[in-house]
């Protein structure tokens, strides 16, 4: 009897839903922590901790197993790693101090980057041939979409349960076991090309043709992940001890702001030139910090909370351009190992940035931390912009059709 498994589109679906899962499940801890913070008596630095040991756990996976798929298929893969999701949100669920915290966010980073480049990968091969190519919209958006779900639901569950760190970990337990089960179900789409020990070895693969577009991408990465960090980490700090908002959910209203938008801007930038699409972005993204900057300086919560949802539409819009402009052109064996690379460099930027702002911030306080870290950012983002218009002549893979571009991102 030969084995069950699901029609194209279905599969399609489900990869997608499955890749949204993932991404909000990382961003459900992040306005916990102050509720962490009061119920395990710790401070910033400890709290980026946290945070941060998720970043590198991540980094670690996406090294060593980013492009495992690639070689063994996608299909054990992703049933390993929705697998380790679901004793991820086990050890949460009975976690009863900091130690506890940090196994649980050590698994769940070990498990996100095993799937990162999985999920991005089966949603281009999945794609039907001939149709507007879906795959790389959801691959831009899912991680804007996943993490201002993630936080919102955990949000609402702190103001509306007693008890909700039972109830949202309980929940994401039993939806992780599913998807693995899912995952067992999913017709296998990768070619298996030869060498899965060998790439084991930790590495950051960027085909030779891809390189230089890699390169010029660097600095929006690093801009981009770097606040999205910061917000994050410490961004439900700051509405409390700079704008006076004590309530969990403007936490996550901060997140749902900068991440909602990010998908937004995603979508909007969608037909533009890969090009035109980040260096527009990462000018958009600075001013955005910038207002950013004001609204501290000012203690302006309204203009903090407009000035998020505008950095993040600007983050959406570059953060899309970068990935095209990198993964134009890449052969299908290569999908999952390149895809990790953009990762890892985002992740680096994503973790210890925040990390070292936590530590500062015990000593100095997070108002000027903020406002240092928000200029560094600025720089970065317009650095990005102005060496990608001095970066010579466009990259061959930019100039090819727009369907084939979007097939592109979907890597």
């Amino acid at each position: 009897m030969p084995a069950l498994r699901l029609p194209r589109t279905a599969a399609f679906w489900s990869v997608a839903g499955l890749l949204v899962l993932v991404l909000a499940a990382s961003g459900v801890p992040s306005p916990l922590y102050r509720v962490y913070q009061e119920e395990f008596g710790f401070g910033a630095g400890v709290l980026t901790l946290v945070f941060g040991i998720y970043a590198f756990a991540l980094l670690a996976a996406l090294l060593v197993v980013g492009s495992l798929s690639d070689h063994v298929g996608r299909r054990p893969v992703l049933a390993a790693g929705l697998a380790l999701q679901a004793v991820a949100m086990a050890v949460f669920l009975v976690a009863d101090g900091v130690g506890w915290l940090l196994a649980a966010r050590t698994l769940q980073g070990l498990s996100t980057g095993a799937l990162t480049g999985s999920l991005g990968a089966a949603l281009l091969d999945l794609q039907r041939p001939g149709r507007r190519p879906l795959g790389a919209l959801l691959n831009s958006v899912s991680p804007g979409l996943g993490l201002a779900l993630g936080a919102m639901g955990a949000g609402l569950a702190i103001e509306g349960i007693a008890e909700p760190t039972p109830w949202v970990f309980g929940v994401l337990t039993a939806a992780f076991v599913l998807g693995a089960g899912l995952a067992l179900v999913l017709p296998e789409t990768s070619p298996r090309l030869p060498g899965a020990l060998t790439s084991l070895r930790p590495r950051v693969e960027v085909p030779p043709a891809q390189r230089r577009a890699f390169a010029v991408a660097v600095p929006c990465l690093v801009a981009l992940w770097a606040m999205g960090g910061l917000v994050l980490s410490l961004g439900p700090s700051l509405t409390a001890d700079v704008f006076g908002v004590s309530g969990h959910l403007a936490g996550s209203l901060l997140i749902l702001c900068m991440q909602g938008a990010a998908a937004v801007g995603g979508l909007l930038a969608r037909d533009l030139p890969p090009r035109r699409s980040m260096g527009g972005g990462c000018v958009l993204f600075a001013v955005a910090v910038g207002g950013l900057l004001v609204a501290l300086a000012t203690g302006t919560l309204w203009l903090f909370f407009a000035a998020s949802g505008l950095a993040g539409l600007g983050f959406g819009a570059a953060f899309l351009g970068a990935v095209a402009t990198v993964t134009a052109g890449v052969q299908p064996g290569h999908r999952a190992g390149l895809l990790s690379s953009v990762f890892v460099v985002g992740y680096l930027a994503f973790s210890i940035p925040a990390i070292v702002a936590g530590i500062v911030a015990g000593q100095v306080g997070l108002r000027p931390v903020a406002e240092v870290y928000g200029a560094v950012v600025i720089l970065l983002a317009l650095g990005a912009a102005v060496g990608l218009r001095l970066s010579g002549r466009r990259p061959a893979a930019t100039t090819v059709p727009a369907e084939k571009r979007s097939e592109s991102l979907a890597a």
